[in-house]
């Protein structure tokens, strides 16, 4: 099924309304069967309805959200949300958290669902944050590990802490010359720094080639770069036109496995 632009905008937009609200059971409802919520990614994700409301229980219930948009890109069925995420985790405590959310829709019984959710935002500078709101902080802190236990048990708890580790400052620093290189043009430079393995993609499915690959950045300027997990994600402007890049790195020296490229369809 073939979902319009439209179609996919207000399913995710569903997201953050029910978040809104407090509305577990919406929220929840939005996730097809087997969906998926990785929330920052590199943290082991919560998959199925079970495991989704406990992930609503330790981290939404409590606190308000508040998502502030910036821009969404909509390629194929997978919608891009470059925002600022606001969470007030107290009446003294607000997070202001960066991020990049990654929906995949698929179609349903009762019509468009969430397949994943992605969100990509810096779990140890939010923690940094977190901590600078001094004293304020513990209580909220306390009440947060709580959750997390009375919710994830010690093994979720782990899988949380997860979201720590990945590609760190080395990461941004190997991805930022590779979106230097993008955006100036440079072909050869670019194939040398993916290698002969990485797979390339315009959006989640359509292969790209490395000269498609360039055509598309050759001129943009990359600007608030993420780095989640063993994933590194920035958001390119050309021409007015808004797009997102999202680099995978694998294991050991930092290779660029996969790289895809989102953009509205033009």
């Amino acid at each position: 099924m073939v979902f319009t632009r439209d179609e996919l905008l207000g399913t995710v937009e569903l997201s953050p309304q029910a978040a809104g609200t407090h509305d577990r059971q919406g929220w929840v409802g939005l996730f097809a069967a087997g969906g998926t919520v990785e929330d920052p990614v590199g943290s082991r994700p919560h998959r199925g309805a079970a495991q989704i409301e406990r992930f609503y229980d330790t981290f939404i219930a409590p606190r308000d959200i508040t998502f502030h948009r910036d821009a969404d890109i909509v390629s194929g069925s997978t919608v891009i949300r470059d925002l600022e995420l606001e969470v007030a985790m107290s009446p003294s405590v607000t997070m202001r958290i960066p991020a990049y959310l990654r929906y995949a829709v698929v179609p349903a019984p009762a019509g468009p669902r969430i397949a994943e959710l992605q969100a990509y935002w810096e779990l140890p500078s939010m923690i940094r944050q977190f901590a600078s709101a001094g004293a304020g902080a513990l209580p909220v802190g306390l009440r947060l590990a709580g959750a997390l236990l009375r919710n994830q048990g010690p093994a979720g708890s782990l899988g949380f802490a997860k979201g720590m580790t990945g590609a760190g400052r080395s990461g941004k620093r190997l991805i930022a010359g590779l979106f230097d290189e993008l955006c100036g043009g440079d072909e050869v430079a670019v194939q040398r720094r993916l290698g002969a393995d990485a797979v390339i993609r315009s959006g989640d499915d359509e292969p790209l080639s490395t000269s498609g690959l360039v055509e598309r950045t050759a001129g943009a300027s990359w600007r608030k770069m993420i780095a989640s997990g063993s994933s590194v994600v920035a958001g390119l402007d050309r021409d007015g036109h808004r797009a997102v890049l999202i680099a995978e790195l694998g294991r050991g020296p930092r290779a660029v496995t996969r790289l895809r490229h989102f953009a509205d369809a033009t």
